[in-house]
């Protein structure tokens, strides 16, 4: 059997449900054949052979039906229910650190939500390519970057180039939760602190 053959399959199955649902929707409203002919222009033959399978349902017909009973379209079709948005991400732990990847593609740019409970420890900075920007969600992130040794709240944010030896993770305070961005080739966050003046 071929994918077409499958998708034939299920359109007959939907449309085949649709008669019964039909006939269903309108005995919940109390309404006759009689009723629905006179508000929505069709014929009553064509209604019972709609609702018994022997006519094939087609837009011009379920349209003013559909507004006869006060519902979406959907409702008289029964189309199957969207997929789940949720984005299901694995955590990864490593170093300390719960990382759940919030992207889905391979390589470009990556974010990660990361919870690090481990205790504080001594900062190793590190280099390589690429271009990363950090905004703390809740407790203080410690972040060594060259030179500087800069502590970051909740709200706040950095952006830097990973070929800086850099080094980030939780103050002996307690647990730290962030977002992460980072962009292998160097990709650029674009962050405005205040709307342009007009």
């Amino acid at each position: 059997m071929t994918e077409a053959d499958t998708g034939d399959d299920r359109i007959d199955a939907v449309l085949n449900e649709v008669g019964p649902r039909l006939r269903r929707i309108r005995s919940d409203r109390g309404a006759t054949l009689g009723d629905l002919s006179a508000s929505t222009g069709i014929s009553v033959s064509t209604l019972s052979r709609l609702e018994s399978g022997q006519r094939r349902p087609s837009l011009e017909l379920l349209l003013p039906i559909a507004r006869a009973h006060q519902v979406p379209l959907d409702e008289l079709v029964g189309a199957p229910p969207v997929g789940d948005p949720r984005v299901k991400a694995k955590p990864i732990v490593r170093h300390g650190r719960t990382m759940f990847p919030l992207t889905r593609q391979p390589g470009g740019l990556q974010a990660y939500k990361v919870v690090q409970e481990k205790p504080y420890e001594d900062p190793d900075p590190r280099v390589h390519e690429g271009y990363e920007w950090l905004y703390v969600l809740s407790g203080r992130l410690r972040l060594v970057l060259g030179e500087h040794d800069v502590v970051l709240g909740a709200g706040e944010a950095a952006e830097f180039d990973t070929r800086v030896p850099h080094w980030f993770g939780p103050t002996p305070d307690g647990p730290v939760e962030f977002l992460s961005l980072f962009g292998p080739q160097g990709e650029r966050m674009h962050v405005r602190a205040r709307p342009r003046q007009s």
